[in-house]
């Protein structure tokens, strides 16, 4: 891809070049010819030829936050599986009994 880059580019300096020393050229010529046969088109190609790379970038990232993700909420509830502080199964005071079991 970077030697169309290269490539394009040269092209279109040259034919700038041209623009600006010919006999009925101009310096503004030569500047828009740059523009618009050169970084303007190789902008839009680059931006398209960019576009799965782009894709792909976003959703490996995705993908590696959801795995990120995923391991923080395992891994808080893993070890401390009940975070109230009582012995699972025990009535708190002015609680609910544990079921079969008379307060």
């Amino acid at each position: 891809m970077y030697l169309v880059v290269i490539a394009w580019l040269y092209v279109a300096v040259m034919m700038s070049a041209a623009e600006a020393t010919a006999d009925n050229g101009s310096l503004l010529g030569a500047i828009v010819t740059f523009f618009l046969y050169g970084l303007l088109p190789l902008s839009l190609v680059v931006y398209l030829m960019l576009g799965p790379r782009r894709r792909r970038a976003i959703r490996e990232r995705e993908a590696a936050e959801e795995t990120q993700r995923q391991q923080e909420t395992r891994g808080a509830g893993s070890d401390r599986p009940d975070a109230g502080g009582h012995a699972p199964g025990a009535a708190e005071p002015g609680g609910v009994a544990p079921v079969g079991k008379e307060p």
